[in-house]
């Protein structure tokens, strides 16, 4: 399935839910969001359509993203109606981590494939006021299932904040030396609330990239077993994992973009910084099969515009969490 500028579109990022059990600082703002109405969320066969349909038209990957997707409960279940669904090769998950380790076993039976797991900072008083609550031991227990279940790759998003944890990307990218992990350097972006805090805190991922070759010395190109994503990844001489970069700020990637993301709340979006959406929760619930479906979200496709607009500012008044990680 072609976008009108020739860009093939086979990934399907869903926000399985709008909570979460983090209040993180670029994330939502210091009161919280107002949460959606249970009924308002898709129910799991309303987005088994939706996957069913996109297939059809040539979706081949799915992820599933927050909020924190594992407050869900019974998340195996839609991972598992997902995994049956011809043409789909690759489900994975974005996490925080905390919940994973009760979990991680009955997700991988039910299909999963990789977890992508944030971990912004090494200091667990760092990672408490990023949070707003959040525990790092909990994050790290969350990497360290993944790796005893086998989960390959293992990446790790790290959103680089200048005057918080920018002095830590050399510290978290020497993991890498120890152990299977793939290090995902992402350039802060002004998403949900442009607040103060925000204010100054971009680092370009040319000058993080510095940083690391200074210390660690030179970042060999590198390719990981699986994942089609937009960073640019790198091997430390002798390391196990790799370290890649996520340059949605400095030089956007949209020329390759092949992405939709689907909201909790049923809206399919072509673009997360552009407010076009297509409504698929009402004709869901009116009846809609996956052809109509299937028309809809070819619809998006012709929406999606030639490149993000990020420099021009947050153009929605939901935040992060409510659109989808």
């Amino acid at each position: 399935m072609q976008d009108n500028y020739q860009r093939e579109i086979n990934y399907l990022r869903i926000s399985v839910i709008d909570r979460c059990n983090l209040r993180c600082v670029y994330c939502m703002p210091p009161e919280g969001v107002k949460f959606v109405d249970h009924k308002e969320i898709l129910r799991f066969e309303e987005i088994e359509i939706v996957v069913r349909a996109a297939a059809s038209i040539g979706v081949k990957k799915v992820r599933l993203t927050g909020g924190e997707p594992l407050v869900r409960k019974g998340l195996e279940n839609l991972i598992r109606r997902i995994s049956n669904i011809p043409g789909i090769d690759d489900i994975a998950l974005t996490t925080n981590g905390l919940l994973l380790p009760p979990h991680v076993q009955v997700l991988q039976d039910a299909g999963l494939k990789r977890v992508n797991i944030s971990f912004d900072t090494l200091d667990s008083e760092r990672y408490r006021e990023l949070t707003r609550f959040g525990e790092l031991s909990g994050a790290w227990e969350g990497i360290v299932a993944a790796l005893d279940a086998g989960f390959h790759p293992v990446k790790l998003n790290t959103v680089v904040i200048r005057g918080f944890n920018d002095d830590e990307v050399v510290d978290i990218a020497r993991l890498t030396l120890k152990k299977p992990l793939h290090i995902r350097f992402i350039e802060f972006m002004p998403i949900g609330s442009s607040n103060a805090w925000a204010t100054g805190r971009f680092v370009p991922a040319e000058e993080i990239m510095s940083l690391i070759k200074n210390k660690l010395g030179p970042l060999i190109p590198a390719k990981i077993p699986a994942g089609s994503g937009p960073a640019k990844y790198y091997r430390l001489k002798g390391a196990q994992g790799t370290v890649g970069f996520i340059t949605s700020m400095s030089e956007h990637f949209c020329s390759s973009c092949n992405r939709l993301r689907l909201t909790s709340t049923g809206s399919l979006r072509p673009c997360l910084y552009d407010s076009c959406e297509v409504d698929l929760k009402a004709p869901l619930r009116n009846g809609a099969g996956i052809k109509e479906i299937a028309a809809l979200i070819k619809k998006a496709v012709s929406l999606k515009a030639d490149q993000h607009h990020m420099l021009d500012g947050w153009q929605d008044n939901r935040v992060m969490s409510q659109i989808g990680g």
